[in-house]
């Protein structure tokens, strides 16, 4: 790999961590001598554009006996290695991106190594293996279809009538939009209103789980017979759904705590699985509770990526919070709030305004937000989480999913990686929802209250999760 040349050398010595980049960059050159450094500027998401480096060239793919060269770019932030590649796949004029779990419709890469990165244990290396073991399984180009493609063993030749519209979305699931609520009681009901009402769904599948504490409700929906709603007691009935939301708790006030997640984990046990081999391609949202140890415990138990089981999380308070600022102290900036849901919550706030087409980013912590937040958050006292505020907030979610909306909001996903974060927990933090799923936003550094709320839940998190049997 030449780092020699004089616009290489320019670029890689404002690279803040300019001695392991290059080696960092000397690894990738001993494992894949077919990517080669280039420079380029690169348009960020608030329009600025920044000189970087990226690594062009081809990863070896083999499919079905024959292996074949697969062009990719990745874009190096000038805090890498600390910071993930921005991964593309960059088709010829011969190929077309098939769109999955792992790559948009614009070629974006998305592996669960990017999402949980967390250098030195993570490196480019890694990325890419874990890159060639994805694509094998689930191969993202195909050649173009033309009269003279005859060869059996040509590029992409196993993948046929594939259709893909403008917006990235397949057409056939564009056309069937399947949305499915497990678990009975007043938040299954609640959120199936509040689907109903924000949600353009074709069909609304609502189970009511004989197991769970919180059944009933669904005689009445059945009763007056709301248009779109099918009513079961059969996880088979979600089939084909696009999200999935489990509000499902077997809640016991007589156990210990620790018991009465562990029944809970039990109750996951027998309809997770079930529920991912009926709707393998699903986005999963979790609200039952504890709703960060739960969403952990989906993720085990479904097999899905990361980016595929999130949580309710905090996205309720994140939405009253950014509310309460542009309404109350007029801000006009979207905020969250982030960690565990519980008094060790963190607000954050975003830097750009909410007019801004860029994609929203984390301001760090500074002694001019802390009081605006502050102050929010007092306002904020005394609004409970009741069945119909959290069926809301679980509809917006949905939404965004569904119409790929790239809103950012306050989820609970997986949090190793994040700011430091070096254990597996999943915690609220700012992700940007659309229809393959979550994609978080960048850490940044907080204030040391903050920091201590976030790594005190953190420690709790991961000690109870060791304790329950997944």
């Amino acid at each position: 790999m030449d780092l020699k040349s004089e616009k290489i050398e320019r670029i890689l010595s404002k690279y803040k961590f300019h001695d392991v980049a290059v080696a960092e960059l000397q690894k990738i050159n001993n494992i894949f001598p077919d990517l080669n450094p280039f420079t380029g500027t690169y348009t960020l998401n608030d329009g600025s554009q920044k000189e970087l480096l990226k690594l062009s060239g081809v990863i070896p793919v083999k499919y079905d006996g024959c292996s074949y060269n697969f062009p990719i770019q990745l874009w190096l932030l000038d805090s890498f290695p600390f910071t993930p590649p921005i991964c593309l796949l960059k088709p010829t004029s011969s190929m077309v991106i098939r769109e999955g779990k792992h790559v948009d419709a614009k070629g974006r890469i998305h592996l669960p190594g990017l999402h949980s990165w967390d250098y030195p244990k993570s490196s480019v290396v890694g990325l890419l293996t874990e890159m060639i073991t994805k694509f094998e399984e689930d191969p993202p180009l195909s050649s173009k279809t033309t009269e003279d493609t005859k060869d059996p063993h040509a590029l992409m030749a196993f993948v046929s009538n594939l259709q893909i519209n403008d917006g990235g979305i397949r057409h056939q699931d564009q056309q069937n939009i399947k949305v499915s609520v497990i678990g009975g009681g007043d938040l299954g009901v609640a959120c199936v209103m509040s689907l109903l009402s924000k949600c353009n769904v074709e069909k609304l599948v609502f189970i009511d789980i004989a197991e769970s504490s919180t059944k009933g409700g669904s005689t009445d929906l059945e009763i007056f017979n709301l248009p779109k709603v099918q009513v079961s007691r059969d996880v088979s009935a979600s089939a084909g759904s696009r999200v999935i939301v489990v509000t499902a708790n077997s809640w016991n006030s007589e156990e210990s705590y620790l018991k009465v997640v562990q029944t809970n984990v039990d109750l996951y046990r027998g309809i997770i699985p079930s529920l991912v081999h009926f709707s393998p391609n699903t986005i999963l949202l979790i609200a039952s509770q504890p709703v960060d140890i739960m969403t952990h415990v989906a993720w085990r138990q479904s097999g899905l990526p990361p980016t595929r089981v999130i949580g309710a999380g905090c996205n309720l308070d994140s939405e009253r919070l950014s509310y309460v600022l542009d309404i109350n102290l007029n801000t006009h900036k979207p905020a969250w709030v982030i960690g565990e849901l519980s008094e060790n919550k963190v607000p954050v706030m975003s830097n750009v305004g909410l007019s801004s087409n860029g994609e929203p980013e984390i301001a760090p912590g500074s002694n001019s937000t802390k009081p605006l937040l502050d102050r929010a958050f007092e306002l904020m006292k005394n609004r409970g989480q009741r069945s119909w505020s959290v069926g809301l907030s679980v509809a917006d979610i949905t939404n965004s999913i569904l119409t790929d909306k790239m809103k950012a909001h306050s989820i609970s996903t997986l949090a190793q990686g994040w700011g430091g974060i070096g254990v597996e927990v999943f915690l609220s933090l700012p992700c940007i929802m659309g229809a393959n799923g979550s994609t978080r936003l960048a850490g940044v550094l907080l204030g040391p209250e903050e920091d201590s709320k976030l790594k005190t839940s953190v420690k709790c998190l991961s000690t109870l999760m060791s304790q329950i049997r997944i």
